[in-house]
C-alpha cells in the first residue's frame, strides 16, 4: 500500500501553544505566566515556542490576534449593515450597543472552541494591562472605537461626548467583569447557580442599555444647559 502524504504536526503544535498560553494568562496573568509553564501545558518544548513565535510578547500578540482581529471585524461589519439600512439617519443607541457588545457576548458564549476563555482573558486585560498589551490593544481597537463612538455621538446628540465616553467606559467594565465569571459574586452571595454563558447576554444587554439611557448627572445637565446658553 502506498503511504499517504505525511501530515505536518506544526500547525497542531502551534495551536496547542496558543491554547495553553491563553488559559494560563487567564489564570495567572501575563507577568506570572512563564514560558516553561506554557510549554509544559502544551506538551511542547521551548524550541517550538521560539520557532513559532520567537518571543513572549509575540506569543501574547498572537493569542489576541487570532480572535480579537476577527471579533472587531465582525463588529464593524455589523455596524456597516446597520448604517446601510439606516440610509444616513442616526442609528438607535440600542442597535449600536448590540452590534458592539452583543458580538462579544456571542463569542463569550462559545465554550467549545475557546471563545469563552478568550473573552475572560480580554476582560482580565482591561483590569491588568501590561505596557505591551496596552499598546497592542490600542492599535487593535483604534478603528472600531472611532466608528462606534461616532455612531453613539450621532445617536445621542443631546448627551455630552464626555458623558458618552464615560458611559462606554462603564459598559466595557461591566462586560469584562461579568464575563470573568461569578466567582467574585459567590464570595458574598453564597451559591450562585447561573454558570451558563448563554444566559448572560440578555441580562447584561438589559443592564448596559439601562446605563446608556440613564438620566444625565446633575453636572452633565449643567454642561448641556450652559452650552445651549452659549449657542443662543
Amino acid at each position: 500500500m502506498t503511504p499517504g502524504p505525511s501530515r505536518s504536526p506544526a500547525p497542531e503544535t502551534r495551536d496547542r501553544i496558543l491554547d495553553a498560553a491563553e488559559g494560563l494568562f487567564v489564570e495567572h496573568g501575563f507577568e506570572a505566566t512563564s514560558m516553561r509553564m506554557i510549554t509544559s501545558s502544551a506538551g511542547a518544548n521551548i524550541a517550538a515556542v521560539n520557532y513559532h513565535f520567537g518571543t513572549k510578547d509575540a506569543l501574547i500578540q498572537e493569542v489576541f490576534g487570532r480572535r480579537l482581529t476577527e471579533l472587531n471585524r465582525q463588529r464593524l461589519a455589523a455596524l456597516d449593515r446597520l448604517q446601510a439600512e439606516a440610509k444616513g439617519e442616526p442609528l438607535k443607541p440600542s442597535r449600536i450597543v448590540e452590534a458592539f457588545f452583543g458580538t462579544a457576548l456571542e463569542l463569550a458564549a462559545d465554550t467549545e472552541h475557546g471563545g469563552h476563555t478568550f473573552m475572560r482573558l480580554l476582560g482580565r486585560t482591561y483590569t491588568e494591562p501590561n505596557a505591551f498589551v496596552r499598546k497592542f490593544m490600542a492599535e487593535e481597537y483604534a478603528e472600531v472605537l472611532e466608528r462606534f463612538l461616532g455612531a453613539l455621538y450621532s445617536a445621542l446628540p443631546d448627551v455630552p461626548r464626555e458623558e458618552i465616553l464615560w458611559r462606554f467606559h462603564f459598559m466595557m467594565g461591566a462586560m469584562s467583569y461579568a464575563i470573568a465569571g461569578t466567582d467574585s459574586l459567590q464570595l458574598f452571595a453564597g451559591s450562585f447557580d447561573d454558570a451558563d454563558p448563554q444566559r448572560l447576554m440578555p441580562r447584561l444587554m438589559s443592564f448596559l442599555l439601562g446605563g446608556l439611557r440613564a438620566p444625565l448627572a446633575e453636572f452633565a445637565q449643567g454642561a448641556v444647559q450652559g452650552g445651549d446658553r452659549e449657542a443662543a
